[in-house]
């Protein structure tokens, strides 16, 4: 199964997304990774608002490109619920005239940032940074999750880049403690991510 991934940047990009991904169920999946905010990609054209068209934009691209489906993620953005009401209606957009848009899809968003997902599981972390890691406030209400995970690498044993930390507590952290503590944002993009790989369960 070919999936164009898109995100971000390079947090995502660099190994966390991609290792959540297969333990949701592809496993076996071959995974294209792009940028969301790529100046050649334009939105939709006709009628709905913004996000909704880009959306379905990359939908387009991603059958163009012969992929078996796609896997949008994009950080919350103000006023909050705009992306996450678009984003939730593309997910649920399908046009049986037109091929692209009946691909198998998992959009998500992700609150605040993708960062605060790094922030849900403090054994995780622990393990990772070499160093004892407090559990941290509720992620989705963390402000600036991506500072906070740049501080506890500087206060950490091991070495390393951010994007590199974020890619090795993606294959550790417990991902029923993500969900639990993640509900608004990771928890739905879970359900579609397995449900587009066609798992019941995660590992």
């Amino acid at each position: 199964m070919r999936v164009l991934v898109v995100s971000e940047g390079e947090h995502e990009q660099g190994g966390a997304l991609e290792n959540l991904l297969r333990r949701l169920g592809g496993k076996e999946a071959q995974f294209v990774l792009d940028c969301v905010r790529r100046d050649d990609i334009h939105a939709h054209h006709g009628k709905g608002p913004g996000y909704i068209k880009r959306a379905l934009r990359w939908l387009k691209e991603a059958k163009r490109r012969e992929m078996d489906a796609l896997v949008l993620l994009v950080d919350q953005d103000k006023p909050e619920y705009r992306r996450n009401e678009q984003v939730r209606e593309a997910q649920e957009y399908y046009n049986p005239k037109v091929p692209a848009f009946s691909l198998p899809r998992a959009l998500g968003v992700a609150i605040k940032m993708f960062d605060a997902w790094m922030l849900a599981d403090e054994k995780a972390l622990t393990d990772v940074l070499g160093c004892t890691v407090a559990r941290q406030p509720d992620p989705e209400t963390i402000g600036k999750p991506k500072q906070v995970c740049a501080r506890l690498l500087e206060s950490g044993t091991n070495q390393m880049a951010q994007r590199e930390m974020y890619a090795e507590v993606a294959l550790r952290l417990d991902i029923d403690i993500l969900t639990s503590r993640c509900p608004k944002g990771f928890k739905p993009f879970a359900e579609h991510v397995r449900r587009m790989f066609g798992q019941e369960e995660y590992s």
